[in-house]
Formats: C-alpha cells, sequence, structure tokens
C-alpha cells in the first residue's frame, strides 16, 4: 500500500501543475497548491477545491514560504513564449529565486525536490535528437533568454544543493506537452492552432512550417513525472520527457482542421527570433531509469484537447 505523503506543488494552478496535483489527491496525497496566478487560473483547480486533502495558498515564489511537506514539486514558472517574454526580468527570477526559495525549505526539511527544468535549455539544437548530455545552442542575450537561461541556472542550483548539503533532488527537462487545461491564449502552438480552427480564423505558421517540434500528451507527462519522483535517490537527472514522434508545424495544421472540421485558411508569418527549427527527444534514458514512455499517439490527444476547448467556447 504506497504510503501518504504531504505534497507541496508550486505553480499547481497552471496546465501541468492542476494535473498533477489531480493525480497526488488520487493517489491518496495530501497537497498543498502554491500560485499567484500570473499566467494560471483559479479555475483549473476548481474541481479539487473541496478535496479535503487540498489546500490553495496564493503565493509568489519569489518570496521565501514555509510548509511541513515531505516532498516539493517545482513547477512555478511562465512557459510560454507570450508570458516569459512579456515580463522577461519577473520571468528570471521565478526561475532563479523560486528554485532557490524551493531548495532551501527542502534542506531545512530533507525534503524529495524534483524540479521541472524544459527542452528549451537545448536551445536550437545542432543534435538531433537531443540527449540528456547534449549542453545546447542558446542565445544568451536573445528574446528568449529570460527563460532558457533562468532555466539553465536553476538546474544548476539544484545540483549545487546537491554536491553542498546532500539534497534529493530530480530534475526533468519537459518537450511540448499539451491537453486539457491549456489557456487558450497562451500562444503555444498546439492551443493556438485549435483555438483558431474553432474560431474559424486563419491558422498562423511562423515560417515555412517545416520546422519540427514533439507533441507529449498531458497524462503521459504527468505519468513520467511521478515516475521520476520515485526513482532511487542516486539517480538526478536531467532526464528528458517527451514524445519523440517527430511533426512538422504545417502537419499539425493540417490535422488539426481535419478533426476540427474547419475551414480555416493557412497564412505565413515572419519566423520568430531564435526559436528553434527541429525538436525531438531522445528518451532513451526514461524508458531505461524510470521504465516510462508516451503512449497516446498525437491524434487521439488532439481529439481530447479539442473536445475541452469546444466546452471552453460554447
Amino acid at each position: 500500500m504506497r504510503k501518504s505523503k504531504r505534497i507541496l506543488v508550486t505553480g499547481g494552478a497552471g496546465f501541468l501543475g492542476s494535473h498533477l496535483c489531480k493525480k497526488l489527491l488520487d493517489q491518496g496525497h495530501e497537497v498543498i497548491c502554491l500560485d499567484n496566478f500570473s499566467t494560471s487560473t483559479k479555475d483549473n483547480v476548481s474541481d479539487l477545491l473541496n478535496h479535503p486533502g487540498f489546500e490553495l495558498v496564493n503565493h509568489d515564489v519569489t518570496t521565501p514560504f514555509r510548509f511541513e511537506v515531505d516532498e516539493i514539486y517545482n513547477l512555478a514558472c511562465p512557459a510560454s513564449p507570450v508570458h516569459y517574454q512579456s515580463n522577461p526580468i519577473q520571468t528570471i527570477k521565478t526561475s532563479v529565486l523560486g528554485a532557490i526559495n524551493v531548495l532551501e525549505l527542502a534542506y531545512q526539511l530533507r525534503a524529495k525536490v524534483l524540479h521541472a527544468s524544459t527542452s528549451e535549455v537545448y536551445g536550437d539544437p545542432l543534435i538531433h535528437p537531443q540527449p540528456e548530455d547534449y549542453w545546447g545552442n542558446v542565445n544568451p542575450v536573445g528574446v528568449r533568454s529570460c527563460y532558457d537561461e533562468s532555466k539553465r541556472c536553476a538546474e544548476t542550483l539544484c545540483f549545487e544543493y546537491f554536491r553542498k548539503y546532500g539534497l534529493e533532488i530530480k530534475i526533468i527537462r519537459i518537450f511540448n506537452t499539451y491537453g486539457p487545461k491549456m489557456q487558450w491564449s497562451d500562444g503555444r502552438v498546439v492551443s493556438n492552432h485549435i483555438v483558431q480552427a474553432l474560431k474559424g480564423e486563419e491558422i498562423t505558421i511562423y515560417g515555412d512550417g517545416k520546422q519540427t517540434r514533439s507533441f507529449c500528451y498531458v497524462d503521459d507527462l504527468i505519468d513520467g513525472m511521478l515516475a521520476m519522483m520515485e526513482t532511487e535517490s542516486n539517480f538526478l537527472g536531467p532526464v528528458n520527457l517527451g514524445n519523440p514522434a517527430e511533426f512538422t508545424i504545417l502537419e499539425l495544421a493540417e490535422k488539426v482542421l481535419r478533426l476540427t472540421g474547419s475551414k480555416s485558411k493557412v497564412s505565413f508569418l515572419p519566423f520568430p527570433s531564435d526559436d528553434p527549427k527541429r525538436r525531438r527527444p531522445d528518451i532513451s534514458l526514461a524508458k531505461s531509469k524510470l521504465g516510462w514512455q508516451p503512449r497516446v499517439s498525437l491524434e487521439e490527444g488532439l481529439k481530447e484537447t479539442i473536445a475541452y476547448f469546444r466546452k471552453v467556447f460554447q
């Protein structure tokens, strides 16, 4: 029988955080969801508010906090370009100061920490697919660097707390993830295309649409996150979590148009600065260490996500 734990999830009202909170509650744990709702919404966790094991705390991770917990999942940070570029200095503070505050609390409590990093640490990669030992090709002064570099710094902080204090850390690098509870206005390509298709607007593609991404359904990602937290203490990561099936952005748009039945046309806009041309995870390490790999196809996941957005726009 699984032992019940008291678990803190920072960024717990966000897209991924809300799914994680529900899964942890379903497993019988107590969950403290900490969020300042800067890029999330209370609606994401409205179905959890009456759960006896759930506590919602409105707080910014850049300011220290204290809760008595056994484990911490650190997910707090804007994750879409629209959000993290709108206030780049705050993005850096959230990643770096937030990580310090999480790690300091974990050190005081001797709690285990899972830190959610990102595939953006690889930048515009020169190696394809991207393994964890690839150090990346990142522009440290570009428009995306507030996110890329602060996430890289947060990984460094995790390892320094491990080396100095023996803190048990786990680091995952999340590749493009999608599913229900995404914000319709967050600027991510899956939500953009679905919302535009449902509204009958032009599907906007940046560049020629030949750039690739790998799309992981949220349920698969959460399963990988939980599996990582349960690994042996000497396995720290980082470990890639994502779906290795690779699609062009134009292929994604075509799938969305077909599944929605939309008559929207596709329009092409200039390619954004520092946007990676190819992105695909090497998940060999996740397979061997976590026994994890994605199960939901892009087609299946898009159907679920489209159904969610249809309800949003009813």
